[in-house]
């Protein structure tokens, strides 16, 4: 999370992590599942695939060495990419169209992984993008259902918890494609939150 942000998003990754691993530890000693659900779909949140991301990943050094354990020679890299500010949307179906670009993206994106301390702020070029937005959203929202999760937590509920702490590894793709994803994922989670909710009041009930 350090290398996708910086020590205070890491901080916020840990920090919540920590608090869902003690609650469980009390209301359902032995347990651990919940943490590490949350673990792993906090951190997908967090370190979504933006353009930073993209660039950092081309030019960390990995993806040259991949390739030229893969090919030998000269070789010419071409990327088809749709970049938000400046892709075009098709005319029909309103997605952003890929185009083609030269072996001189890299260079831009080495300029651009510099520039990951932008995001999220008011000088981030492509924060104000509705996937974007959208985005961090998503973050904000599970840190709140998260917390809500944690007030209520028992022994009856906690394996409806651990599925709805779950519910982002479902959300995939890029575009149109994660926007039904995400559709998706909330209608599950009013669904699994309205089970948890009833499991609590008939526990409640039968004390």
């Amino acid at each position: 999370m350090k290398g996708y942000q910086n020590t205070t998003y890491a901080a916020r990754y840990r920090k919540l992590i920590e608090r869902v691993a003690a609650t469980e530890r009390t209301a359902v000693p032995g347990r651990d599942d919940l943490a590490l659900a949350v673990a792993r779909n906090y951190f997908k949140l967090l370190a979504y695939k933006d353009e930073y991301e993209v660039a950092r990943l081309y030019t960390d050094g990995r993806f040259m060495d991949k390739i030229r354990s893969q090919f030998e020679g000269d070789i010419t890299l071409r990327f088809h990419l749709a970049p938000p500010l400046l892709a075009v949307k098709d005319p029909e179906t309103g997605h952003l169209t890929k185009r083609e670009y030269g072996p001189w993206a890299l260079s831009a994106f080495k300029v651009l992984a510099r520039l990951k301390g932008l995001r999220g702020t008011l000088f981030d070029p492509f924060g104000h993008t509705e996937e974007r937005r959208t985005e961090r959203r998503l973050i904000r929202d599970y840190e709140t259902l998260i917390e809500k999760l944690l007030t209520r937590l028992n022994q009856d509920n906690h394996q409806l918890a651990v599925r709805i702490a779950s519910l982002p590894d479902h959300i995939r793709g890029f575009g149109h494609v994660k926007e039904a994803a995400i559709e998706q994922a909330r209608s599950q989670e009013r669904e699994l939150l309205a089970a948890f909710e009833s499991n609590e009041t008939r526990s409640a009930a039968a004390e």
